[in-house]
């Protein structure tokens, strides 16, 4: 999965361009798609949807291409409300059939502990938080549909939360994204930015073992005695 993630993310420096002037505003529904099944469907949380807004965003800032900044923020920050909004349903509908080991492969027990760990951690924030986390982003409204975390609280959080990682991310490429050392090294750029958004969930990881292992430890020193 990671070599394919990779793989995905140097591509995709040199595919996007070429589609753009293939295919011209079509494109915007391409990146609404990836963007809307990476938040919306549980099963692929694996897409780089924050290395395809920064890229958007650097492609849009040159003129050579027609990608609108205003209007990539505006959809896909819809995609990435929509998504949310049809995982959290998932969730809620289906999100204990979809725990049940038969699934495992394709919902991780590992992700889906990490997430629920998150959400009791940061509460209705984690709607918000999450977002900017990959992995944890696909999982978290799954989880609060799974609690059965009021709607109305979902879709405020989900909303803003929305808005706020496809600009952040958009804008980040647009800004920055043609810096000439950015350029140079795009690719390498790219991959760091996957490595240090998965940082949180991977210390959270760590940590939840750690405290696994201790409890361990603990339990068999008091059978000892």
């Amino acid at each position: 999965m990671l070599t394919t993630l990779f793989a995905s993310i140097l591509n995709a420096n040199h595919l996007l361009p070429i589609l753009i002037s293939q295919y011209g505003s079509l494109v915007y529904l391409g990146l609404f798609a990836i963007i809307f099944i990476e938040t919306g469907v549980v099963i692929c949380p694996f897409l780089p949807g924050d290395s395809l807004l920064f890229l958007s965003g650097s492609i849009a800032a040159m003129s050579a291409h027609s990608l609108n900044p205003v209007i990539l923020i505006g959809l896909l920050a819809i995609a990435a409300i929509l998504g949310d909004g049809l995982n959290f349903e998932i969730g809620k509908h289906f999100g204990h059939q979809l725990t049940k080991p038969k699934w495992q492969r394709w919902v991780k027990p590992q992700y889906l502990k990490d997430a629920s760990t998150f959400f009791e951690k940061h509460g209705s924030w984690a709607i918000f938080l999450g977002r900017f986390m990959p992995l944890i982003r696909t999982l978290i409204p799954f989880t609060a549909g799974i609690s059965r975390m009021p709607y109305r609280r979902f879709a405020w959080f989900n909303v803003l939360g929305g808005i706020s990682w496809v600009s952040v991310a958009v804008l980040a490429g647009y800004f920055f994204g043609n810096i000439p050392v950015v350029k140079t090294h795009f690719e390498l750029i790219m991959i760091a930015i996957v490595v240090i958004s998965l940082l949180p969930a991977a210390i959270m990881a760590l940590k939840q073992r750690a405290q696994n292992r201790r409890k361990g430890i603990e339990s068999n020193v008091n059978e000892i005695k």
